[in-house]
């Protein structure tokens, strides 16, 4: 048995704070490595992350009441996003976790490229070159569907798409630039933030 629709609902809201502890707690107890020499740092990055917190501001400030629904004329609807966002909340946790682990030292809050640095293709980055934003965006989607006003969705995905590609694009020129072909034909296989395989293949890709 589901349990009734307040107790799923409850459960994704509950759902969506254990992913914000599993999501956070890659990055907060991390063994911290030796510091790397800087080679180059691009600052464009930051007006991305500065977007991507505005579309997060958003879904946690633009509230419905606790523990019901989404949509409320579509009761089966809002139960179907509240089970699905519960196992988002989950995947979103376990797959920053594996992607920081992946990267180890060369992990870093903006774009910059350290003193030998090298293209990680293993892991997660085998199905998306940037899992990490692919966790970002499935937790903003648990905390819409969890706790916010529908009418937050729509511009905080927008907000958050838009700082995406920001950061993508800063982050992909400096790895263009120190890994010309390999990275180019890493990029051509692996799409950014889904699998290629969700993706049309024919598809310009920022995201």
């Amino acid at each position: 048995m589901m349990g009734t629709p307040e107790q799923v609902y409850e459960g994704s809201v509950a759902a969506m704070l254990v992913g914000w502890v599993g999501y956070a707690v890659p990055f907060l107890f991390r063994k911290k490595p030796p510091k790397l020499g800087e080679r180059k740092r691009d600052p464009r990055s930051n007006l991305g992350i500065l977007i991507q917190s505005v579309s997060y501001a958003l879904v946690w400030s633009l509230r419905r009441p606790l523990f019901t629904p989404l949509l409320p004329r579509f009761p089966t609807v809002s139960l179907g996003l509240a089970v699905i966002s519960v196992i988002l909340s989950f995947l979103s946790a376990g797959l920053v976790g594996w992607a920081v682990r992946v990267l180890g030292k060369q992990w870093s809050f903006t774009a910059r490229l350290a003193e030998g640095h090298r293209l990680v293709t293993e892991g997660p980055y085998a199905l998306m070159r940037h899992p990490i934003y692919a966790a970002m965006l499935g937790m903003l989607l648990v905390t819409a569907v969890a706790i916010s006003h529908w009418m937050a969705i729509p511009p905080a995905i927008l907000l958050f798409a838009a700082g995406t590609r920001i950061r993508i694009r800063s982050e992909e020129s400096l790895l263009q630039e120190a890994f010309g072909q390999e990275f180019a034909d890493y990029r051509r296989r692996v799409g950014a933030v889904l699998p290629r395989a969700l993706r049309p293949a024919q598809e310009p890709e920022d995201l």
